[in-house]
């Protein structure tokens, strides 16, 4: 999925999700908490939620730097340190995140080609029990055939041994 975009609808104030979808792909999306929670699997529970700190620059603490003197660039060093600290464990979170949901995304591929499989499999087997019924039948319609001819033939040799 490519392109995709995340907008804060005015009108029917919801968020909408567009861009780099399949038609046959839907992605549910629910907002509540600062968390975004996933629809991952199938039943009504597989879910992941994932939320992200603020990270604006005053939230972080670096919106007001100062570095006109000795004392003040030190105090900036620490306080971007701090910020640096913040954004990476976001960020180690975020990627946490997107590998479990690559996983999931794996996994789920794998399950649909099994069930893509069985499915196959039971087409198979339902074909072949209806191809063993056909050839049963056309046995017995060749073997009653064989036994009138047979049938018709004997009164034909009579005859002829009388006539």
């Amino acid at each position: 999925m490519t392109g995709i975009k995340l907008a804060w609808n005015t009108d029917t104030k919801n968020f909408d999700l567009t861009g780099g979808f399949a038609s046959k792909d839907t992605t549910f999306v629910h907002i509540a908490d600062n968390t975004m929670v996933f629809q991952i699997g199938a039943n009504p529970l597989q879910d992941v939620g994932a939320s992200i700190g603020d990270m604006r620059a005053r939230a972080l603490g670096v919106n007001n730097i100062l570095v006109t003197d000795r004392a003040h660039a030190a105090d900036s060093i620490t306080k971007i340190d701090s910020a640096i600290q913040r954004v990476s464990s976001e960020r180690s979170k975020m990627g946490a995140l997107q590998n479990r949901l690559d996983h999931t995304i794996n996994n789920l591929g794998v399950a649909s080609e099994n069930l893509t499989a069985a499915e196959s499999r039971i087409r198979d087997l339902d074909f072949a029990k209806e191809m063993m019924a056909f050839t049963k039948a056309q046995i017995m319609l060749q073997a009653g055939t064989a036994m009138l001819a047979q049938a018709n033939a004997k009164p034909q040799s009579v005859l002829q041994l009388l006539g």
